[in-house]
């Protein structure tokens, strides 16, 4: 008598691989932007986002910079949050779990101001269960090296991304660039020369808002980082640039909002993208963008999101 054959599952247009984990879209939320993630559980189905990448995590709790924080600019948004969290170990005892309950896809943004900073904190989310990756936010001041950042030099670069690559096991490592430098590509090759398993780009710009009144900055801590829509096609030079200048994937982001935005930074050479300030207007915008891409990719008849990576024609 023959068996009955179980149909095997056909992938969805937008499932896609990411350095060996799946996710069940390309479409992740940006660090900063989508608190720990728990938050939106009453808004999002966080099991259908290809990832949550929650709020910046240091060794120990931090309350940020005073108000005002957030301005709305012209096309985007400039903020000075400075960092605000609840801490690592209180991340992994209070908001891990219950990540884990959703089935959530999480990645862990880590910062520090010494490479020591950043090496604990992922010792501590390493024994931690429910976890994909790390992801690692290096727009930072190096303390010890007189407030030198991370980000804009290749040799403070390779020392973090390495020093983190020996306690993180084989949890995959991204490393998040900042857009404030003369070259990218020579921190890409060099955060790809330490051992990430991706880049993901770009972090906010430096910018100023001022109240011509008062003559007093907007934001309480003076300068701020720029976000949002007026940064897009900026994000997507870069993010052009990075993808031709390293083989490990490149993530995306900046001033994304719709599905064709996101389409836009995979042909730019993104393997996948992440959601930032449209979480403040949308808290759905995750996965309504996946839901816009999907369309997207039928009507052009693309078969898989992965099909449109690089494909730029110039």
């Amino acid at each position: 008598m023959l068996k009955s054959k179980v149909p095997s599952r056909q992938p969805s247009r937008v499932e896609t691989s990411l350095f060996g984990v799946l996710l069940k879209t390309p479409v992740l939320a940006a660090s900063g932007t989508f608190a720990y993630g728990v938050e939106f559980r009453d808004h999002v189905d966080l099991a259908g986002l290809g990832g949550v990448i929650v709020k910046g995590l240091s060794r120990e709790p931090m309350d940020g910079n005073p108000p005002p924080r957030l301005f709305e600019t012209q096309s985007g948004m400039l903020n000075s949050i400075g960092l605000q969290n609840i801490g690592v170990r209180a991340f992994v005892r209070d908001k891990l779990p219950e990540l884990r309950e959703l089935g959530a896809t999480v990645f862990a943004n880590i910062f520090g101001y010494a490479v020591e900073d950043y090496v604990e904190v992922a010792r501590v989310l390493e024994d931690a269960e429910g976890l994909a990756g790390y992801e690692l936010n290096v727009s930072c001041p190096n303390t010890k090296h007189g407030g030198m950042y991370f980000s804009s030099d290749p040799a403070l670069l390779v020392e973090v991304v390495s020093a983190v690559r020996k306690v993180a096991g084989h949890r995959p490592l991204i490393v998040k660039l900042s857009p404030n430098v003369a070259r990218l590509e020579p921190l890409a090759r060099a955060a790809a020369d330490a051992g990430a398993d991706a880049i993901s780009l770009i972090n906010t710009f430096v910018a100023l808002a001022i109240d011509p009144r008062s003559r007093r900055p907007r934001l309480a801590a003076g300068l701020g980082g720029l976000s949002g829509p007026a940064i897009k096609p900026i994000a997507l030079r870069m993010v052009y640039e990075a993808a031709r200048a390293v083989t490990i994937p490149v993530l995306g982001l900046g001033g994304i909002a719709t599905g064709a935005d996101a389409a836009e930074f995979l042909i730019a050479g993104a393997s996948a993208v992440q959601v930032g300030t449209a979480n403040f207007f949308d808290p759905r915008a995750p996965e309504r963008i996946a839901e816009e891409l999907d369309r997207f990719l039928e009507q052009e008849n693309v078969a898989r999101a992965a099909d449109l990576v690089g494909t730029l024609k110039i």
